[in-house]
């Protein structure tokens, strides 16, 4: 069972030797400008897994095939919209999103690994995404390193869902890319996953360390500076030799 199991979040009460019923101690304090900036990078490295699935899918839509000379399997199958433009184009492949899943969950567990018995605030900025977790919850399979490929491999699929929806809404706006040429088009590149990995968070893990409601405003503070962080991982990916343009 997650070590966490028997630690009590903020939303639970305890009784004082008077009986009254007193508030347990905050997780995620912000009592000033230092600490707000610390829950984001706490937010950051707990959400840090499911935004990587775009790193898993570089690797596993482009840097593995080329490597080992083997075909991406392109998910709109090379076929136009109505609109003459391609669905999603050769960058969208179903081995990127499912490797980009798959890097997702064997992150989570790594991040379960290396985390897990440490406790917020102090552990603050390296805490565990599953610290909640325990039997009961549905993704709970095959104990607490299945409960964290699972929650993963969902998000990761998520940001690589979101991230198509992005391409193509840029695909019939028109703003395809086209060799080194951007699509010039930053906010579409990254805010469609983001906002889809938040969202299915919410939906799917909405009592967990990741959707605490002492991080609600650092979620936000995360989502708007998603596409800075979004293009630093790019500009690395490209000079690593894992993207073919910084982009």
């Amino acid at each position: 069972m997650n070590s966490f199991a028997h630690y009590s979040s903020d939303r639970v009460h305890s009784l004082s030797l008077s009986r009254e019923p007193v508030s347990a101690p905050a997780l995620f304090p912000a009592p000033d400008s230092a600490d707000f900036a610390l829950n984001i990078i706490t937010v950051l490295m707990m959400y840090g897994p499911f935004y990587l699935a775009n790193t898993g899918a570089m690797l596993f839509g482009k840097w593995i095939p080329d490597k080992f000379g083997f075909s991406s399997v392109v998910i709109d199958g090379g076929r136009n919209w109505r609109d003459g433009y391609r669905i999603l184009g050769d960058g969208k492949t179903w081995n990127g999103m499912f490797g980009g899943a798959i890097f997702s969950g064997l992150l989570t567990m790594l991040a379960h690994y290396a985390w897990n018995s440490d406790y917020p605030p102090d552990a603050r900025p390296f805490v565990d995404p599953t610290l909640f977790s325990n039997s009961s919850d549905w993704f709970w399979l095959g104990g607490e390193w299945g409960a964290a490929f699972v929650m993963g491999f969902t998000l990761g699929i998520a940001c690589m869902l979101g991230d198509s929806a992005g391409s193509f809404v840029k695909r019939r706006r028109g703003l395809k890319r086209e060799g080194e040429e951007s699509s010039k088009a930053p906010l579409l590149d990254t805010v469609p996953f983001a906002v889809s990995v938040f969202f299915f968070s919410f939906l799917l893990f909405d009592d967990q360390v990741i959707m605490h409601e002492q991080l609600h405003d650092e979620i936000i503070a995360l989502l708007i500076l998603t596409p800075i962080i979004h293009r630093l991982f790019n500009v690395i990916g490209y000079r690593l030799g894992l993207k073919s343009v910084p982009y």
